[in-house]
């Protein structure tokens, strides 16, 4: 637990320095006259649960990147709690971190936010509601946006809407930086290295979850965005159809989308995964084929295991029963008003303890098909390698979404001039390839194995 009266002791050092500097130190850097960005990084939603998770991670890893950084939020009161609770957890000394005030709905306090930043880490969802006003801000003030939705409407709206100026003031819009989808977007990095001659037809993943003893929870935020992406899943025909004008290319060697099933390669019963990994890595394939990294398209399956055949059948009719909550506007606002009762505690406000969060970690098993030449992929060929690899990590919402994000932020700010592309709203595996994304995360925990990998002659 905290200590209440170190807690006490950095807030109150936080008013004195306040009073003698107030908002004049937070809003003076605002000016036109300043040259150059002030910070590295600003952690935007910083009093939220994921972005107090976000604060805590860039607090570890900015002094050995040699970063300066700041706080936004809207309440100072609870952006100074943040700080003091941050310090007191990782057990640096935070007293001089600056403090940005800067909501959404006042496009004036986000533009003085994004003057100041060279990469702006967006933790304030959901992004349908709250978050186009802060790539637009970013945007026009050339400054690097990233975000940890999970909303594919969200995501490919922005791209609709935004590629065309993000790619001319030379900025980065990157989505799904967090849980979402970057162990994916990783997984298919490491996959085309593997292949790196084209001859990648097929990538299935498997997501398993691995709770500690004291179980898990998933905060209230995560579903209120997961619902309204589910309630408006409709509008995705639309923004694919404008975005994408052009089919992508015919690949003939797809694998059949399986529902409920037995992997013989995890060994587990598995089902359809439920998140935005597949329509982010889309994506990321028709961002690759535009460049060039690719000349045929491969195809993204994304599974996630159950512990048994029990647990995936109460999943499928839980899952049914959370569409139907989801679905209409009264039973939407009762789901959303009383989480811990429709969800079984599953969701929550407040999200996981701390022994929760420390006991759960989490693997994606990457199950690669291709062939051994591009030259033998021939119609009517059958795929004869498999590549089998696996990424293991830290629980996947509060410790591994706040480290994909910062490693990402990183990298825009060390790697910027080697990154295929100039600017534009990309997704990370987009954005990143051929860069050292994967070797960053590697130093957060976040393990990439080969388990195997076989030819048949």
């Amino acid at each position: 637990s905290l200590c209440h009266g170190q807690l006490g002791k950095f807030l109150h050092q936080r008013e004195l320095r306040a009073l003698t500097w107030g908002r004049g130190e937070i809003f003076r850097c605002h000016s036109a006259e300043m040259e150059g960005k002030k910070y590295d990084l600003v952690v935007y939603g910083a009093t939220g649960f994921t972005g107090q998770y976000t604060v805590d991670e860039v607090a570890r890893v900015a002094e050995g990147e040699n970063l300066t950084w700041a706080i936004a939020g809207r309440n100072m009161a609870k952006l100074q709690k943040v700080l003091g609770e941050a310090s007191l957890r990782t057990g640096k000394n935070l007293e001089e971190i600056p403090i940005i005030i800067a909501d959404s709905s006042s496009a004036n306090s986000l533009e003085d936010m994004a003057k100041q930043a060279r990469v702006v880490l967006n933790c304030v969802g959901p992004y349908r509601f709250y978050g186009e006003p802060v790539v637009r801000a970013c945007i026009e003030h050339g400054t690097h946006h990233l975000d940890i939705s999970g909303e594919p409407q969200f995501l490919e709206k922005m791209q609709l809407l935004y590629h065309g100026k993000a790619k001319e003031n030379k900025t980065f819009i990157i989505g799904a930086t967090g849980f979402d989808s970057v162990p994916a977007d990783s997984g298919v990095l490491f996959m085309e290295e593997k292949f790196k001659d084209g001859s990648l037809t097929n990538i299935e993943s498997y997501f398993a979850a691995c709770p500690g003893p004291k179980g898990g929870a998933v905060n209230t935020g995560t579903l209120e965005s997961a619902v309204h992406a589910l309630a408006n899943l409709h509008e995705m025909k639309d923004i694919r159809a404008a975005l994408y004008p052009e089919p992508m290319p015919k690949n003939e060697f797809k694998l059949p989308k399986r529902v409920f099933f037995h992997s013989d390669q995890v060994n587990k019963w598995c089902l359809p995964f439920v998140g935005s990994d597949e329509m982010v890595i889309y994506r990321t394939v028709r961002d690759h084929l535009a460049v060039q990294k690719i000349e045929k398209p491969f195809q993204y399956l994304a599974y996630m295991c159950m512990p048994n055949i029990f647990a995936a059948v109460g999943f499928i009719f839980f899952g049914a029963f959370l569409g139907f909550m989801g679905y209409f506007s009264v039973t939407r606002w009762l789901l959303l008003k009383y989480p811990h009762i429709f969800t079984l505690g599953l969701f929550r406000k407040g999200g996981p303890t701390k022994e929760q969060i420390d006991g759960s970690s989490f693997s994606m098993t990457f199950v690669g098909r291709g062939f051994d030449s591009a030259a033998n992929m021939k119609p009517g060929a059958k795929p004869n390698r498999l590549v089998v690899a696996r990424l293991s990590g830290p629980e996947p919402g509060y410790v591994t979404t706040p480290a994909c994000m910062v490693q990402c932020g990183v990298t825009v700010l060390k790697e910027l001039k080697t990154m295929p592309h100039k600017g534009g709203v990309l997704t990370a595996g987009a954005a990143f390839s051929g860069t050292n994304l994967i070797q960053r995360l590697e130093t957060r925990n976040l393990k990439f194995t080969t388990l195997s990998d076989t030819v048949k002659n």
